[in-house]
């Protein structure tokens, strides 16, 4: 393997990476540099190679920042044969530019559509598929269960459950959902999971690609259901002056019971003294039973470039990553969540929650808000929500903004 990193900075000109290609070659980009994916990556493609001796891998390794502002130009200009990005809407620009190359037939002969199928809406657009996910994380509700337990609490399946759960702990003096603001993202996580619960993942992400007005009837509900539980005092005071890291404390010390976020909280609420025998998950709670689960879980994965020169050993190592026994490996590396459901996991009682919530996931998995969506209708939607769990009676004035930078931004 021959390794490469590549530091970029803004404002020098592009540096073109890559070679002219032979039978034996395979070239892959990544993003991968912090310690942990880039040791992931590395024992990826040294086992790749082991398979296949005859194919000489280059890996040119980026660090974030730089391979967000070029991976357009390499892909356009001296494509390499492997890149990785992100699942749904965030490659849907590479894909309506034609930069990268459908691999349904990959999917086909590997069946992928049964072993990967809970990221398959995630990975599919104008019915093709895009490319292979490797790993993801949970997102769902994170609780005090010591705290349930002791109130006689149940953990609810669905919203009326929900509510009377959030209730109770009110009764109890316990703000019943600890969040922080300050950085707008963990309020896009409460309305990306009561829009899919209330209207779907298809609904969802039509909104997101702004087909889908923000004053439609069914945007009203997800806002009036999550207004009932605002209005309630479900959610702690000030939430905007704080970080999510802040917002950890209340649920700590036992002032708040709940917070809807991501599995890498688990690592600090456990640093802070919290045992697993106080800390548990659940699913966030059934809204419409009628809609098919989805859930919130941001998604990594590999693609081919439509320019790339050495498309089937490409195919091999699509082939590959998508293995159980290889994601089982690259999320023992990554501390994530493999997408196979044929791959183990490390004995953690929240990544074993987490695996089976998400590879029972029917309904499709969202990428969160601020991936799903542009970069400037994400930002618009994400102070709307601040605002919105601030003032919840402005609700009108932010959904009416909401669409008239949907029909700027769209146009």
């Amino acid at each position: 393997m021959k390794f490469y990193f590549h530091q970029l900075i803004v404002g020098l000109a592009f540096t073109l990476l890559g070679s002219v290609g032979f039978a034996s070659e395979l070239i892959i980009n990544t993003d991968t540099s912090d310690p942990a994916p880039k040791k992931a990556f590395e024992d990826l493609i040294a086992g790749f190679e082991a398979e296949n001796p005859d194919i000489e891998v280059t890996w040119n390794l980026f660090d974030h920042e730089g391979y967000k502002t070029s991976i357009r130009n390499f892909l356009t200009a001296d494509a390499p044969d492997i890149a990785n990005w992100y699942a749904g809407n965030r490659m849907l620009p590479y894909v309506d530019a034609g930069l990268f190359e459908p691999v349904d037939d990959v999917w086909e002969a590997e069946g992928l559509k049964e072993s990967l199928r809970s990221a398959l809406p995630s990975m599919t657009l104008n019915d093709q598929i895009w490319g292979v996910p490797y790993t993801y994380y949970q997102w769902g509700v994170y609780y005090r269960q010591d705290i349930f337990e002791d109130l006689n609490i149940k953990v609810p399946t669905n919203w009326d459950e929900f509510v009377q759960a959030g209730n109770t702990l009110l009764e109890n003096g316990i703000t019943p959902i600890t969040i922080g603001t300050k950085y707008l993202w963990t309020a896009a996580g409460v309305f990306d999971y009561i829009n899919l619960r209330t209207n779907g993942y298809d609904f969802h992400m039509a909104l997101t690609l702004g087909e889908v007005p923000w004053t439609d009837d069914r945007v009203r509900q997800t806002m009036d259901n999550w207004k009932s539980i605002v209005d309630a005092g479900f959610f702690l005071e000030n939430h905007a002056a704080f970080t999510w890291q802040e917002a950890l404390a209340p649920m700590v010390n036992g002032e708040a019971a709940m917070y809807v976020m991501g599995n890498f909280a688990v690592a600090p609420l456990r640093e802070a003294g919290l045992s697993d025998d106080q800390l548990g998950f659940f699913q966030f709670p059934i809204i419409n039973s009628e809609i098919s689960i989805a859930e919130e879980a941001p998604t990594d994965t590999v693609h081919i470039p439509a320019n790339a020169k050495n498309k089937e050993n490409a195919k091999k190592f699509l082939a590959y990553i998508a293995r159980a026994d290889v994601q089982t490996q690259i999320n023992q590396t990554l501390g994530q969540l493999p997408i196979n459901s044929g791959s183990s996991i490390t004995s953690d009682k929240f990544l074993e929650a987490g695996f089976s919530m998400l590879s029972a996931a029917d309904g499709g998995i969202a990428q969160f808000f601020d991936r799903d969506a542009p970069a400037e209708m994400a930002q618009a939607g994400m102070q709307g929500f601040q605002e919105f769990m601030v003032k919840p009676d402005r609700l009108d004035a932010i959904l009416d903004r909401l669409e008239k930078a949907r029909q700027r931004i769209y146009q």
